[in-house]
């Protein structure tokens, strides 16, 4: 089946049920408000700070955008890009694309005009729908694209160069299309984050999305009555295949667009959430605004929070033991996935296991996995390997790239590229990135083990750890810390912290900065690699 028959059986079983709400705590003046301030704000004069739709509205919207791509020419195979921030507009118009019979491409909302130009070619795009956040972006690549019609605007004041969404599909017919679809036809393409380079095309059916809903759903126990809070962007597969395990059960969302600590515990509150998905940074936030005092959990009606789950990056065991302290009755949940495996839930942790915090789990719903060499033989249990996965959601293929397909995919088992051990009892541990191993005189380094050790120190916020070239060594670890708010580290301080690691893995070099990290949460090391391995950093080096 397609993954539009979750919709369509929505509507009709739940017409008149909200499917989605939109929550925006900025006012039209771009000034960025308190909950507090929201809240004595008349609902009558919130300018569309808070909006929803019903199910029935969901559906009718996704058929009308459907209706108006077939009337331009748009058939079953071709492809349309979708780039907008998150909005209420934003999955109607995903299954709009999916009910023609093309392919949704999403396109990550930080992309620059360069990066919409490359993922615009490389999927063969034939339309583009966009935000009036992507206005500038667009012109400047607008004499690139001549064949990318309609070139579509969402939004108020429509630029010359495009035409407005709103005015021509609002008054298409809402009948479902008639386009035969089933689950070996394609349904969307994905991009990787693109941390080594422009982004590979990922090309997913039907089947693979129907599997996320399945497996999602699974994992979580969603019924009809969660509310799930979704904050990070739509364009990822973390975000939506999270919300899938409420379209496969016909339960509320809400799109909160901001990860103020505030606005996100106000939105569980008066929305009623159930289940939260949070990335590190976020959750670290949470819990930092929470020990300022800044935040006073007495305030909040969040007793109906069942489930925080977690991933997109390693997660600290440190972090969820301060979160389960200030949250102790909360289920929580890791979950592990990739782009190529339609995101979360190939390997995951399972409510049940939280005494095994730290590790990813095990085999997701459908899923198979192994740890392997580098000769792709299978590791003793307790050494560490490459990631193997294999289910029902791996992607078909590395869209118009064979090469880098054969290279990740064999016999149906798709290789991660993370490196990995597993326990006595079998749950996977993440050790790093396997392109991110650092070797250091022939010592195997994994930064993520120190990255967890480091944050286990009172004043550290984030941190991430990199190789740094060397001439005796090959490379050394260098660490940049993250400090929070209020406290001061000096290197000698981190230097005696360290004393509890192996000589080998302490740090060599110690930077205080900002961590930067992409949407989904993961620590980009090329622009750390970038700004510091460049450098003359002897007078640096702490030698230890």
């Amino acid at each position: 089946m397609p993954i539009t028959e979750f919709l369509e059986k929505n509507a009709s079983l739940y017409k008149d049920d909200v499917s989605l709400v939109e929550i925006n705590p900025e006012l039209h003046s771009k000034t960025l408000v308190t909950w507090k301030e929201f809240s004595l704000i008349e609902p009558s004069s919130r300018n569309g700070i808070r909006s929803e739709i019903t199910w029935g509205d969901f559906d009718k919207k996704a058929n009308r955008f459907a209706n108006f791509l077939l009337s331009r020419g748009i058939k079953k195979g071709d492809r349309v890009a979708v780039l907008l921030m998150n909005c209420l507009e934003w999955l109607p118009i995903y299954f709009g694309i999916l009910k023609t019979g093309a392919l949704a491409v999403p396109l990550n909302f930080r992309y620059a005009s360069d990066e919409i130009d490359y993922c615009l070619k490389l999927s063969n795009s034939s339309s583009l729908i966009f935000g009036p956040e992507f206005i500038g972006r667009i012109e400047e690549i607008y004499n690139k694209i001549p064949n990318i019609k309609p070139l579509l605007y969402v939004g108020k004041d429509c630029p010359s160069f495009a035409e407005s969404y709103d005015k021509l599909v609002t008054y298409c017919s809402s009948k479902k299309p008639d386009i035969h679809l089933d689950d070996n036809d394609d349904g969307a393409i994905y991009f990787s984050s693109g941390t080594t380079g422009f982004p590979k095309a990922i090309l997913h059916t039907h089947g693979n999305l129907v599997h996320s809903c399945i497996t999602e759903q699974a994992h979580h126990h969603q019924t009809k009555d969660d509310i799930f809070l979704c904050i990070p962007p739509l364009y990822h597969t973390g975000a939506k295949m999270h919300w899938f395990g409420n379209l496969y059960t016909g339960g509320k969302a809400v799109l909160l667009k901001g990860t103020e600590p505030h606005w996100t515990l106000k939105a569980v509150s008066d929305e009623k959430c159930t289940i939260v998905w949070l990335l590190v940074p976020w959750a670290q936030d949470i819990l930092d605004a929470i020990e300022r005092g800044d935040i006073e959990l007495s305030e909040y009606n969040i007793s109906q929070w069942r489930l925080m789950h977690i991933g997109a990056q390693p997660v600290p065991q440190s972090l969820i033991k301060r979160w389960l302290k200030y949250f102790p009755n909360h289920e929580y949940d890791t979950n592990y996935g990739l782009s190529e495996s339609t995101g979360p839930g190939c390997v995951h942790l399972g409510i049940e296991n939280i005494h095994k915090v730290g590790s990813i789990g095990k085999a997701g719903y459908g899923w198979q996995t192994k740890i392997v060499d580098e000769k792709r033989n299978a590791v003793k249990r307790g050494d560490v390997g490459e990631l193997a996965v294999k289910g029902p959601a791996v992607m078909k293929c590395y869209y118009n790239d064979e090469k880098a397909t054969n290279e990740v995919l064999s016999d149906g088992w798709l290789y991660t590229g993370d490196m990995a051990m597993e326990d006595e009892d079998g749950f996977i541990y993440l050790v790093d990135r396997k392109k991110d191993v650092i070797i250091t005189g022939g010592e195997n380094i994994y930064p993520v083990q120190i990255e967890d050790f480091l944050r286990k120190h009172e004043a550290v916020k984030d941190c991430a750890v990199i190789g740094m070239p060397d001439k005796r060594l090959g490379e050394i670890t260098a660490a940049i810390i993250q400090l929070k708010d209020g406290f001061l580290l000096s290197e000698e301080d981190v230097n005696l912290f360290c004393l509890d690691l192996p000589r080998y893995k302490r740090p060599r070099v110690i930077i205080f900065s900002d961590v930067p990290r992409n949407p989904t949460g993961k620590i980009e090391k090329p622009k750390l690699r970038k700004a510091y391995c460049g450098e003359d950093i002897v007078a640096k080096q702490v030698r230890n």
